[in-house]
Parts: structure tokens; sequence; C-alpha cells
């Protein structure tokens, strides 16, 4: 075929035009957030712990990142988390200091639950979402990492993944600044399930016997995540889902950006030198919280997340070494 020249430009502007243009999908952004009232901690969140990984204070020491305007604490949304994890016999502290390498030094794992930069901490969470993190910060945990220590990131949905994207992206994590709903646009929850492959077969779904085997995991809208390299996925999002991308969080519109997000993920795990890291694209599944007058449960205490507490318990056991891979 012989093109003319107008005719060439027509064909390669279409082709750009095609590229562009966002994918078609026939639902219509109706996501929410969930209301009755602010979401506080689950102080009566005590669920059963057969065997302890160590004994009482005799565990690895674990810092909370609580040094980047963090949404989750120690003693605020994720009291219930430590709270969990002392009852296991780990030993936990805020870190309020920037990382360093004599910082990090001390602990063993580090969690870094929703943080945030100083912009959206007043309150400002439209676009552009700008680090949470220096890149001396960055360089920091990933050479603490590389020499033995373990990350627990976990970054919720927008504005989290932006502020924390250059931090996952040193670990060949490529987060997606929106929010995970399904092919309605309306879906609040995933359920993954072993059963049918959304939660994978791995040491971390195992556990250490066979009553600490997980098979479904629940997770509350969120974010969604491409991992490269040696990752191994844990959540694995099913067809049909959607990433929405808005200019500012929670408000939508017929033409708020979305990206189909078939097979990405909410949950992995990878090994980066001689140190572990363990991703996660929401926030909620690791707390107990609960909102309202009828205080409406969502986390660890919800009724159908009876298994997330030992999926956590399996996260940190696998960051300090006792979940080998097999």
């Amino acid at each position: 075929m012989r093109w003319s020249a107008a005719g060439f430009l027509l064909f390669l502007g279409a082709i750009s035009a095609a590229a562009q243009a966002p994918p078609a999908f026939s639902c219509r952004p109706t996501l929410a957030p969930r209301g009755g009232g602010p979401q506080v901690a689950d102080t009566a969140f005590d669920p059963p712990l057969p065997q302890p990984a160590f004994p009482r204070d005799k565990g690895p020491l674990v810092f909370l990142d609580e040094g980047h305007f963090n949404f989750h604490t120690l003693a605020g949304r994720y009291a219930p988390f430590a709270r969990l994890l002392r009852r296991d016999g780990f030993v936990l502290r805020p870190l309020k200091a920037p990382w360093t390498e004599a910082a990090l030094a001390p602990a063993k794992v580090l969690v870094v639950a929703n943080a945030i930069a100083e912009r959206n901490a007043r309150g400002d969470w439209s676009l552009p979402t700008p680090s949470a993190f220096t890149e001396k910060e960055i360089e920091a945990i990933r050479d603490w990492v590389a020499g033995g220590g373990a990350l627990f990131l976990i970054a919720d949905h927008m504005p989290f993944p932006g502020a924390n994207a250059a931090l996952a992206e040193a670990f060949g994590i490529r987060f997606n600044n929106g929010f995970a709903t399904d092919s309605t646009c309306d879906a609040a929850e995933f359920v993954f399930r072993r059963a049918d492959g959304s939660l994978a077969d791995d040491p971390v779904t195992m556990g250490r016997q066979r009553l600490e085997q997980i098979d479904s995991v629940r997770t509350f809208t969120g974010q969604a995540f491409r991992v490269g390299g040696d990752a191994r996925p844990l959540l694995k999002l099913a067809k049909g889902a959607v990433v929405l991308m808005p200019v500012k969080a929670w408000e939508f519109s017929d033409s708020t950006p979305r990206l189909p997000a078939d097979g990405m993920l909410q949950g992995a795990v990878l090994v980066h030198g001689k140190g572990r890291v363990a991703v996660f694209g929401e926030a909620a599944m690791f707390s107990a919280q609960v909102s309202g007058a009828q205080r409406r449960q969502m986390g660890m205490n919800a009724p159908a997340a009876v298994q997330n507490p030992q999926f956590l318990l399996n996260v940190m056991h696998w960051l300090v070494g006792m979940l080998e891979k097999h």
C-alpha cells in the first residue's frame, strides 16, 4: 500500500489517539468512602492465639514508622495490629526519626503503613502527590534491607500509593495512585481465595503448620500494583478489576480515568539481598476498626475476615525468616 504524506500523518494521528484514549468501561464510578462516622481502633479486638512464635517481649524488634505523617500509628488505628504482634512475642516501638543507617540498625522489621507527605497531611489529597520520603531515606532503607533487614510496606488507595511510589520502585514494585474496584466501579471489598487461585500457594499462606494455613483473605478497597523480578504474588485481583485514577481522592465522575487491573496485585513478597520485603496495597486488612454509633467493623475484626489475623502473623513470620520458600 502506498501512502500520501497527508494520509500517513492521519494514520499516525489515529494510532496516537487510540494509544492515549482510556480503556472503555461500561461502569459508572459510584465507589464511596464508608459512612457512619470516623474510623477508630477496635480496642476490644483480641483474636485467639494458640501458639505464640516467641516468649512475651523476647521476639524480634519491630519499628512502626511514625515519622512521615503516617495515617496508622501504634497508639492509633494500628493499635490492634501492635497488640496482636506483641501477643506473638514481637517487640514494637515507634520510629519517628528520619531513616538512617544508625536509626534502622536496632530493628529486624520496619513497618511503613500509609505514609504521606506534609501537603497531604494538611488535607490536600489532589494531584500531584509528593513523595513521603527523601532520596537519602530511600537509599538508607534499600541498603538496610539488602544487609538483612525486613520491610513491611503498606500503601492504601490514593494518595498513599503516590506518596510511597518512589520507595516501592526501589524494590521493583510499581504502584498505581488510584482506587482498586471491580467491573461495576462500586465494589469496596475484595476476597482472595486459595480455591480460585487469587490467593497464592506460598509459605506465607501455608504457615508453620496446618492450623496456620490461610484459605481466604479480605481487603477493603485499596490500590493495585505490579511487580517485577523475583517477587512472588500473594493476592491477585480477578478478571474485570479496575483502578480508578481521580485527580482528587474520592472524587469520581464518568470521565475519571480508569485502568484495567486484571492480574494486578494487592499483596506480594520478595527477597532483596539478605533481606525481605512484603508489600500490600491495602491497610485496613491489618487493622481492626469500628465506625459510627453502630460500631461497624472493618479489618481483622470483620466477620468475613476471620483469617486476616493469622495472615498478618504469617507475613511477620516470613519477614523474620521463620517460613522458608519450598
